[in-house]
């Protein structure tokens, strides 16, 4: 298992999951050409991809989402009604749509799509089960609801959002139409929040965890992590590695065979 966030934010996103056979990614948020670099630097090809897997149709998350698929002719796995949302995204070889709560395998994974609340058509997050153990993706949340809870829990490696400080986002430039978007139950998570839905599931298997969708106006990289490890403090079940996802470069890869 290897695991890298290409590129996390208001800007772009992109996470990078590799198992045994296979290798994929969630979301396409950069350019075709800024993510083959950023592959590229992890020491992947673009045509060592086997699918690009959507969460939901906003622009941070699909610009190079048709060149991608069709510069390495790459199956793309979304939500129907996602679909719908993205009257441009042209010529797919392979498109494969499915409801929200659906599970399908591309080769050694098993996926499990579930639904999260955001001001999108019908946003998912996802489980990746490999052999070695299992990844949960939920970011662009505005609540962790009982059932995103339920479908986190026992992972190996959890992508969590946490966007924004309470007291930043406050007292920032935003208009405040904007502020209370992503304040609301189909914004985004604060640190807090995120801190509070990793708390819920810690267990002795959790290895890593990345913070993902830090706004760079309302949040600092330490704010984030501050909050995270407050809540990893307060028990012993397990010491995970914690990476904080960036906009302008990778994170370090999380990777099995040096964990």
């Amino acid at each position: 298992m290897r695991i890298c966030l290409l590129a996390s934010g208001s800007r772009g996103n992109a996470l990078y999951i590799e198992s045994a056979e296979s290798r994929i990614l969630i979301d396409a948020g950069l350019s075709a050409r800024e993510l083959t670099r950023r592959l590229e630097g992890i020491g992947v090809r673009g045509e060592d991809l086997d699918a690009l897997l959507v969460t939901h149709e906003h622009t941070d998350h699909c610009q190079g989402l048709g060149p991608m698929s069709r510069r390495f002719d790459l199956p793309v796995y979304l939500h129907h009604e996602t679909r719908s949302a993205l009257p441009r995204l042209g010529r797919i070889s392979e498109l494969n749509e499915f409801a929200s709560g659906d599970v399908f395998d591309i080769k050694d994974l098993r996926i499990t799509s579930f639904p999260i609340t955001h001001d999108a058509i019908a946003p998912v997050g996802y489980t990746v089960e490999t052999a070695a153990g299992k990844i949960g993706v939920a970011t662009d949340l505005g609540i962790a609801t009982r059932l995103v809870c339920e479908r986190l829990k026992g992972c190996r490696v959890l992508v969590l959002e946490s966007n924004h400080d309470e007291d930043m986002l406050r007292d920032g430039p935003y208009p405040w139409p904007l502020k209370q978007r992503i304040r609301s139950n189909h914004g985004h998570l604060s640190n807090p929040a995120s801190a509070e839905l990793l708390g819920g599931l810690v267990s002795d298997k959790l290895d890593a965890v990345f913070l993902a969708h830090l706004s760079e106006e309302n949040n600092r990289p330490e704010l984030a992590l501050q909050a995270a490890r407050c809540v990893l403090d307060r028990q012993n079940a397990c010491s995970p590695q914690l990476l904080v996802g960036r906009q302008d470069q990778a994170t370090v890869c999380f990777d099995t065979v040096f964990s």
